[in-house]
């Protein structure tokens, strides 16, 4: 079963449009319409969500040869919120960002692949100075006309890392076992991305 299949309680949208076939061409984030999020076990008996509401990337597609495909991803990392502002401060903190010292979170591919559909991007994934790399499988949801001329397409995607392989290693231990926030941070992204105007000769 696909990782991106939505569970049947959730709401079911219009069938997406296809305006292109061949996505081929560069892209910049719609950031207005993008939403990078995670979430991750709170006291081992919920879950909290969250995204980061600055942020700006690009991107280049190239359909034909996928391995010829880049993204470059820049985050600020004090816009990290949650809905609580004693919680997202606390995440601002040296105890976990140190949004402070280390003003952005970064994401370069070095590999893409297109499997099955699938896009598989593989990138160095920068937080508080330490690298690691990261592969986020990609679906297409569609592409579309927008009433001002854009070419807009969509991608939904999703991964699981573990914050302490980032240096994110603040935690309480619970009374009755375990601990207060999980190492494992699922991450999830939706993606509009609007084509850039080609270049005139």
């Amino acid at each position: 079963m696909s990782i991106f299949s939505r569970k049947s309680t959730e709401t079911e949208f219009e069938a997406p449009t296809t305006v292109v076939e061949d996505l081929t061409g560069d892209y910049t984030l719609d950031v207005t319409h993008t939403r990078l999020g995670f979430s991750a076990r709170h006291a081992m008996v919920t879950t909290v969500r969250g995204a980061f509401t600055e942020f700006a990337g690009t991107a280049h597609v190239d359909s034909q040869n996928p391995s010829a495909s880049s993204v470059k991803v820049t985050i600020k990392t004090e816009s990290i919120s949650t809905g609580t502002p004693d919680r997202d401060g606390h995440l601002r903190s040296a105890d976990f960002f140190d949004a402070e010292t280390y003003p952005e979170i970064t994401f370069a591919s070095t590999q893409v692949e297109l499997v099955d559909g699938v896009w598989e991007i593989t990138g160095d994934l920068t937080i508080k100075d330490v690298t690691r790399s990261v592969t986020i499988p990609f679906e297409s949801t569609g592409s579309a006309r927008d009433p001002f001329g854009n070419l807009r397409v969509g991608f939904e995607g999703a991964a699981t890392i573990n914050r302490k392989d980032w240096g994110l290693t603040w935690n309480a231990a619970l009374e009755t076992g375990g601990v207060l926030v999980s190492e494992r941070i699922k991450l999830d992204f939706d993606i509009s991305a609007i084509q850039s105007a080609p270049v005139e000769a």
